[in-house]
Order: structure tokens, then C-alpha cells, then sequence
């Protein structure tokens, strides 16, 4: 618990050793490059020692950045008349969607930043869903948040079962014949408190178990590799620690 409490305060042990074994090369770089450039007209700036990054790979191609690819791309296919999304991550998802679409956006938390194609809408989902959000859409995503939902963690209220109401709302939201993409972490079903949520494939599968068909599926495991299948028998073979499930469900008319 010491380690998250810590890193969630922005203090990283590992990273702070990489910084103190990285303050040499910094320091040898930095007279080098004043020695080389003496007679550059360019005024040096307040310095920023980066000192770890030397070694890094050229990006992080996570869960999030695989997911956010994979389900963009099915909803491009798809070409739905109106596509809403709830919860998931504006600088990802939402960017990449809103490159070739619009897109509305309901979160719990306020966005006062206007952005391009994307229209946003403040709403609890927990609470009783308005009319005008009731089979309103023909394509509608929620993409790493159902595990959210009741643990107070964006300032949405304690509930156990808060889950199980996003999931009912999210299937209200959807008209007959539209598309669900969902997706969420798998693996050996428990709470991280306050963190997430980890369903199992059973759990995720249960919820599409009456009036719905999953036409697609996508399963990216504990590393980072995407497997795409055209029903849901990937995640009915899912075998994650931690991995990410995706499913598009469409609803029965």
C-alpha cells in the first residue's frame, strides 16, 4: 500500500534512482554541449535534466493505446449514424474517434476545453437515466470505466453494485439494432480498491446473456498482446491476469 500511496503523490523510488544514476551523463552532455556550441547566438532557457530516458523505448504501447486503436477502428467499419461514448479517455479514444467523426461525451466530471467533434454532456450514470438518453443511439462505447463505477474514485458515490447499474444504463442507452462496445479489465475476478475492478470472461459474458449478440471480441493479455476474434469465444478462453476484454454486442430489436 506504501508504494501506491506514494506513487499516486507523484514520489517514485525506482524513478528517482534512475534520476540519481542518470545525473552523471546529464552533467558530461551539458558541458559538451556548452563547450560545442560557444559561439551560438541561442540564449539558454531555464535547464530541465531529463535522466531517464536514454534507455526507454520510443512510446508506451500499453492496454489503453492497443484498446483505443482496436475499438476506433470497429466503430470506423461500422459507420453508425451517432456514436455517444461515457467515461472513456478523452486524450485517447476520444481523440482518435474524433479525427473522422463526431462523437458525444458523457462523464461524470466536468470538460470545459472545447474540442473538435466532440460534444460533452455532465451526467451520473448511476443515477436514474433521463429520457432523452433512453435508446438513444445506434453506437455507443465505454471503454475501461465499468470498473469504476460506485468506488468513489472520480467523485461518483460509494456503491457496491454500481457496476450493475452502469452496465443496465449502458444497455438502455443503446437502440434496437445498435452496437455496445465495451471493455474492461479480466482476470481473477476482485476489487483494488479504490482503484478498478477485475471481472472475469464469465462476468463480462453474463452481461450479454439475454437480448444481445456479441459480434466481435478482443482480448489484450498481461503482455500487451491482441488477440481479435469474430464472436466471443476469446473471452470465453481468457486466461489474464490482469488483461483488458472487449466485446461489441449488438441489441436484439
Amino acid at each position: 500500500m506504501l508504494r501506491s500511496i506514494l506513487r499516486n503523490a507523484g514520489i517514485r523510488p525506482d524513478h528517482l534512482i534512475r534520476s540519481i544514476l542518470g545525473w552523471p551523463r546529464y552533467a558530461r552532455g551539458r558541458s559538451a554541449f556548452r563547450r560545442l556550441s560557444a559561439a551560438d547566438d541561442m540564449p539558454w532557457g531555464r535547464e530541465l535534466p531529463i535522466l531517464t530516458e536514454w534507455d526507454e523505448q520510443s512510446g508506451s504501447l500499453g492496454a489503453y493505446f492497443h484498446q483505443d486503436l482496436t475499438v476506433a477502428r470497429w466503430i470506423h467499419e461500422a459507420g453508425p449514424s451517432r456514436h455517444v461514448d461515457v467515461g472513456s479517455r478523452l486524450d485517447g479514444f476520444i481523440g482518435n474517434l474524433a479525427v473522422f467523426r463526431e462523437v458525444d461525451v458523457i462523464d461524470i466530471r466536468p470538460q470545459t476545453q472545447a474540442v473538435r467533434n466532440v460534444r460533452f454532456h455532465q451526467l451520473d450514470l448511476m443515477a436514474d437515466l433521463p429520457a432523452e438518453w433512453t435508446n438513444c443511439t445506434d453506437s455507443l462505447s465505454c471503454l475501461h470505466t465499468i470498473e469504476h463505477f460506485g468506488l468513489g474514485r472520480y467523485g461518483d458515490k460509494i456503491d457496491p453494485a454500481g457496476h450493475l447499474k452502469g452496465i443496465e444504463r449502458l444497455q438502455a442507452m443503446v437502440a434496437p439494432g445498435g452496437t455496445l462496445y465495451l471493455s474492461t479489465q479480466i482476470g481473477r475476478e476482485r476489487i483494488d480498491f479504490n482503484a478498478h475492478r477485475v471481472f472475469a470472461p464469465a462476468t463480462v459474458l453474463s452481461w450479454f446473456s439475454d437480448g444481445w449478440q456479441i459480434e466481435r471480441s478482443a482480448v489484450i493479455d498481461d503482455a500487451c498482446q491482441v488477440s481479435e476474434g469474430a464472436d466471443a469465444g476469446l473471452l470465453k478462453q481468457a486466461h489474464c491476469m490482469t488483461g483488458v476484454g472487449i466485446v461489441a454486442a449488438r441489441k436484439r430489436g
